[in-house]
């Protein structure tokens, strides 16, 4: 018979600007301080405190449309919030200049488009960018980071293909190799595994944990539930613009929270390799 878990999601009101981690939690020097967010007149994201657990892989998830690769986009700057403010060691983003933001925090958005002709070489190396100037596109230290993230992203041996010839997974492990290659402390992944076969999405994922193991922060936009209780730390659940829930999958991942933010009546079992939270749609739910 299946072990049913029982805990009670830790849910946080969408009027608290608090971070989502509890007091003597891990540190987090990237922080959201009640953002709000829009496109037009349509706010996205409301009134929104989140901090990102350092040395740890987050998981945003939640229904289409609820605001996770917003949210993404506003923590590596690339959008300006309406109100609130995104903070790197306690210092608003908006103070920092865009070349050091690019050395702490590197994003790869959702279907990044290759130019005609680049090597997977050249791909990875324009990871380098912010450490280069208009005087120095070159500097010590590109070679061996280029070279190591190949080596990590299992990509080395495709060095001088171009990318456009690889397959699906190759390609994702470029894109990746080139965040890697910028070296910065965090790590953001609007949804990694889309597009892929399942073989490739559990490579992705555990590329995603071998980055961790490097000592960096990493917070990875994922629609699989099963997978985000799996292979992350932390899970951000998102609802409506809002926070449904954050914490350690084993503590917030319940048939309640999966019923109320995704509408699936579920039960939750616990995975056979990992013991982590598995979710089970009821036949007649």
């Amino acid at each position: 018979m299946p072990e049913f878990i029982e805990s009670a999601p830790r849910r946080l009101d969408g009027d608290d600007d608090r971070p989502t981690e509890p007091a003597g939690g891990p540190p987090a020097s990237l922080r959201a301080a009640s953002l709000t967010v829009g496109y037009g007149a349509r706010p996205v994201l409301e009134d929104l405190s989140l901090a990102v657990p350092d040395g740890r892989v987050t998981a945003v998830v939640g229904p289409n449309g609820c605001g996770k690769s917003t949210l993404l986009k506003t923590l590596a700057r690339t959008l300006t919030p309406r109100s609130g403010e995104v903070l790197l060691d306690g210092t608003p983003l908006t103070r920092w200049k865009s070349r050091r933001i690019a050395r702490r925090v590197a994003m790869l958005p959702q279907s990044p488009v290759v130019p005609d002709g680049v090597t997977v070489r050249g791909l990875v190396a324009r990871g380098r960018h912010p450490y280069h100037s208009a005087l120095r596109q070159w500097v010590a230290g590109d070679d061996e980071a280029i070279a190591a993230a190949m080596e990590a992203t299992g990509i080395a041996e495709f060095a001088d293909s171009p990318v456009v010839e690889l397959s699906g997974g190759q390609r994702q492990r470029g894109w990746i190799a080139m965040v890697l290659a910028q070296d910065t402390e965090h790590v953001l992944l609007d949804e990694p595994t889309s597009f892929l076969d399942l073989a490739h999405q559990v490579e992705v994922l555990r590329l995603c944990r071998a980055i961790r193991e490097q000592g960096r922060t990493v917070v990875a936009v994922l629609h699989d539930l099963d997978q985000a209780a799996r292979w992350a730390d932390h899970v951000v659940v998102l609802d409506g613009g809002r926070i449904a829930a954050a914490g350690p999958p084993e503590e917030i991942i319940t048939a309640e929270l999966v019923a109320e933010v995704f509408g699936l009546a579920c039960q939750i079992t616990r995975d056979p390799q990992s013991g982590t939270p598995k979710v089970v749609p009821l036949a007649d739910g």
